[in-house]
């Protein structure tokens, strides 16, 4: 019988279960399920008028004794945790970019018992036309970075926006569901010419610090669309 199969169906019983009598002092999943929740709540970012922009993606740091007992059965804490984190959210209104993940890392810095979690909101991302392959990215003079995933930047270019008719869908709740439009042509020396445009977007576009309505991009431009990055760069190398 695995360490966790006596533990309640509710986190709340896991520290009065088999696994907290045996580990007293040390770090209890009840305890990270709490500060998850409050992370929730600490981290929660206006959308509208009802509903806030919460992290799914978390790591809990975790010292060498305390990764050593947990990391092992964290798939079964993480479905523990995950569909209360879930309701959590669903009570106070919260929306998730994506699905929720939980990392478990090493930090040898931590002492036993304690803890630390940060997180982020990370969102998904597809595209309707079909992923770039490696050759196309590795052509393109440059890409589109977003949340890890590259997009050549080649002409005619590509819609932004969180629905099926985008070319390029983001599932973050802060983006119209067609928030932008990429366009790509060449000057008259040959070279790509790269412009981003708001098309009508609830939360418009911040390019560089500085909210635009339309403006050019070069290799190092980075863009804020909702709670979503992205950055326009070589392909050079990476």
């Amino acid at each position: 019988m695995g360490l966790f199969d006596k533990v309640e169906k509710k986190l709340e019983g896991a520290v009065n279960g088999v696994f907290a009598r045996a580990f007293k002092g040390d770090v209890q999943p009840v305890e990270i399920a709490s500060r998850l929740q409050r992370e929730l709540d600490a981290e929660a970012r206006l959308l509208t008028r009802d509903k806030r922009l919460v992290p799914n993606d978390f790591q809990v740091h975790l010292s060498q004794h305390d990764y050593d007992r947990l990391a092992p059965y964290s798939r079964t804490l993480n479905a523990e945790i995950v569909p209360d984190l879930r309701s959590h959210a669903a009570e106070r209104h919260y929306v998730f970019d994506g699905p929720v993940n939980i990392e478990y890392l090493l930090d040898e810095s931590l002492s036993t018992g304690h803890f630390e979690i940060t997180s982020a909101a990370v969102a998904t991302v597809a595209e309707t036309n079909g992923a770039a392959s490696s050759t196309m990215i590795r052509r393109a003079p440059l890409v589109l970075e977003v949340n890890g995933v590259r997009h050549p930047l080649m002409p005619p270019g590509f819609t932004i926006g969180r629905g099926t008719e985008a070319d390029l869908r983001i599932n973050d709740p802060g983006v119209s569901r067609i928030h932008a439009r990429v366009r790509i042509g060449e000057n008259e020396y040959g070279e790509l010419d790269i412009a981003i445009e708001d098309l009508g977007s609830t939360n418009g576009i911040v390019v560089n610090g500085q909210r635009i309505q339309h403006c050019r991009l070069d290799d190092g431009s980075r863009i804020e669309i909702g709670s979503t990055r992205m950055l326009v760069h070589s392909p050079a190398g990476s």
